[in-house]
Order: structure tokens, then sequence, then C-alpha cells
């Protein structure tokens, strides 16, 4: 289970930095808060047992109660963020005034991309929140409520559209969440489909035939594009070669690298990284 509200209190809100790769132990669930957090630095990736989904620098995640998750790092970046975390009976006079679909919208979203103007104003309002807990007033519960609606009428009003959430055909058993975290930590080995059935505790050929009725997929393209994701952020985030890109994530030969990633990306990495690397151009103001 998830860490609890202190007793006695509504409202949680608590900055942290954690170290590259840190990712939560076990599975967890909250049943006595919602949660919403900026995420400072680092690059995150949630499974649920119906879908996963990846949040960056700059954006909002948000997680109602009985939510069965766990997270992991998507990149090497240090994970930094701010959580807040605050009880249903505290949101009340939100949902009375504003409706409860405004809330229930929000958390269906599960993360919210911004501009990066709007970013900023959304970064400002978390550490504000963050600020104003730290100060203990005997008001202080009072004071952070009205700031915790105005944050989240302005992620509601400002969000952009996105749909990068992948649901799962079918609700995910706890065996193969355990054999995808498996995955995420030992991708670059290019695991076996029998060493992950081991994880899970099943024989390979029943393996086989439920990772393939739960994720849509046989084991085999999952992990390559688990592999390819990696990839991804190694060629926006690193200067590495492409065939030591190819060796950190399990591909072993540059030319066989390169013709997976096209497959699944659409043009070759050389590529994708230029463009990748014109995009951030684009962000840096001009010099006065």
């Amino acid at each position: 289970m998830a860490i609890p509200l202190r007793e006695g209190t509504n409202i949680l809100v608590e900055r942290k930095r954690f170290g590259k790769s840190y990712a939560m132990p076990s599975m967890e669930m909250a049943t006595d808060h919602y949660s919403i957090g900026y995420t400072i630095s680092g690059d995150r990736r949630t499974i649920m047992p119906t879908g996963t989904f990846s949040y960056h620098s700059g954006d909002v995640s948000m997680l109602r109660p009985f939510i069965y998750h766990r997270t992991i790092a998507d990149s090497e970046e240090v994970y930094e963020r701010i959580l807040i975390k605050f009880s249903p009976e505290y949101i009340k006079p939100f949902t009375e005034t504003v409706g409860q679909q405004i809330l229930d919208s929000l958390y269906d979203s599960r993360v919210c991309h911004f501009t990066k103007e709007t970013s900023e104003k959304i970064k400002k309002m978390f550490f504000e929140m963050a600020e104003e807990y730290e100060k203990e007033k005997p008001y202080r519960e009072f004071v952070l409520q009205g700031m915790l609606f105005r944050l989240l009428l302005t992620v509601y009003e400002e969000a952009l559209p996105s749909k990068e959430e992948t649901l799962h055909r079918t609700p995910l058993t706890p065996s193969i969440m355990e054999a995808l975290m498996y995955i995420e930590h030992n991708y670059a080995a290019s695991p076996s489909l029998a060493e992950a059935a081991q994880v899970a505790n099943f024989s390979p050929s029943y393996f086989s035939r439920l990772f393939q009725s739960q994720l849509g997929m046989p084991y085999s393209d999952y992990l390559n594009n688990v592999k390819i994701r990696h990839a991804q952020i190694l060629l926006t985030q690193t200067e590495h070669s492409l065939m030591e890109i190819a060796q950190e994530t399990g591909f072993c030969h540059g030319n066989y690298f390169s013709a997976q990633f096209k497959k699944k990306v659409g043009m070759t990495p050389g590529r994708y990284r230029r463009q990748a690397g014109r995009q951030s151009a684009t962000d840096v103001p001009p010099a006065t």
C-alpha cells in the first residue's frame, strides 16, 4: 500500500529527488488519497493492470485512489518531482462547485502535457504550494485548499490533447506485471521468453499464450518495442554512437538495430536523432 496521509491531515506536499534508474520496489495502491505531481526532471513510466503511460519533465501526472500501479525510470536522467496527495473529503468543495465530471475528466487523463509557457506557470504553482506547506501555520490546509483548486482548474483548462496511454486488452495479472518489470530492468540482455516465464512462475508455453492474450502481441514484439523506446531516449539524450546504442539496448549489431528501428519508427536512427536535434533547437530563444 502507498504511504497514507498522516492521521488528522488532508494534504501532503512533498518535493523529492531520486537517484538514476529509481523504480518503485513493488506494486502499490493508495487507499485514502488522490495524487497529482509535477515532474521537474527525468522521465517516468507507470504500469497498471489496465494500461501504461509515460510522463516527462514539465508534465503533470495524476492517480486516483485504488489504482494498483508501479512506476519505473524511462531514461537515465535524475528524477525530481513535487507530489501532492489529498483526501477525497478535502476536494469535496471543488466537486460541489465545478462538478464531479471535471475531476473525473482530469484523473481519466492520467498525464497532461502543456505548452512551454503554461508548463512554467504550472511549475510555479507547484513550487508555491510546496513553500506554503513548509510554513506549518495553523490555517495551512485552508490556504493550500484554495491553491489546489486553482491548480486543478488550470491543468484542466490548459492541458494539450494527448492519447499516449497504452490500454491493455485485458487487465494484467500480477504475474504478467512482474514479467513486464523484469523486461524493463533487463531488456539490454535480451531476456528470453523462458527467462521471463520463470519470473512469472509459468511454463514457457503457457506464459506465451497468457502474454499474447493480455498484451495483444507476442513476447518478442513487446521486448523489441521496449528496446526501441530506450533507444529513442538514448538517441535524444546522449551522444553515444549508433553502435554503442545498439549494444546498450541489446541489438548487438548496428545494421540489425537500424533495420528494426526503421521498421518501428519509420526512419533510421540517424535521421531520428537529427530531427530531434532540430526540434530542440527551435526551443532555444534567439540571442540578444
